[in-house]
């Protein structure tokens, strides 16, 4: 049994990899899709219950918005993996614009989401860890995140005088 959890802000490119990576195998929970943190809970539940492999398609850009999923998959003997969706604030702006209705999100939520986002670690439990970037055709490059590679990204993206909260 598998939980990936995606991570990243809105227009990084998270339902897009969801969609070519695990469509076909994993139950996607989605607050964009279920409206409400009820039906979020209650998907993930009968996921849990059921054994059933899931994707969780959210921003999850804290790590304590993440330890929600991690722990009860933990608990239900699910194995995590997390895909950090890797995307400067310019890139992921110019994907939000080529949104229509309702999938675009304003201004002020992404640069929200930018400044609050905490990079994945290894110490909140999961069991693999990558980082996902796109090229400029829209591919996208999975990397296993070492530890040492993801002390590395903590110390360089951490602002001085640590985490904005």
């Amino acid at each position: 049994m598998e939980a990936v959890i995606l991570i990243g802000i809105q227009g990084s490119g998270k339902s897009t990899f969801y969609r070519s990576t695990f469509f076909d195998t994993h139950v996607r929970i989605s607050l964009d899709l279920l409206k409400t943190r009820h039906r979020e809970r209650l998907f993930l539940q009968a996921c849990l219950d059921t054994r059933q492999p899931f994707a969780v398609d959210n921003t999850n850009v804290r790590a304590a918005d993440r330890a929600l999923y991690i722990g009860a998959a933990k608990r239900a003997g699910f194995r995590v993996k997390g895909y950090f969706l890797v995307s400067s604030l310019q890139d992921a702006l110019r994907r939000n614009r080529q949104r229509t209705g309702r999938a675009m999100i304003p201004l002020a939520g992404v640069v929200s989401a930018h400044k609050r986002l905490e990079p994945p670690t290894w110490t909140e439990g999961f069991d693999e860890l990558y980082t996902v970037t796109q090229d400029d055709a829209g591919r996208f490059e999975v990397a296993p995140m070492t530890h040492e590679s993801a002390a590395r990204d903590e110390d360089m993206t951490a602002p001085p005088g640590g985490p904005e909260r």
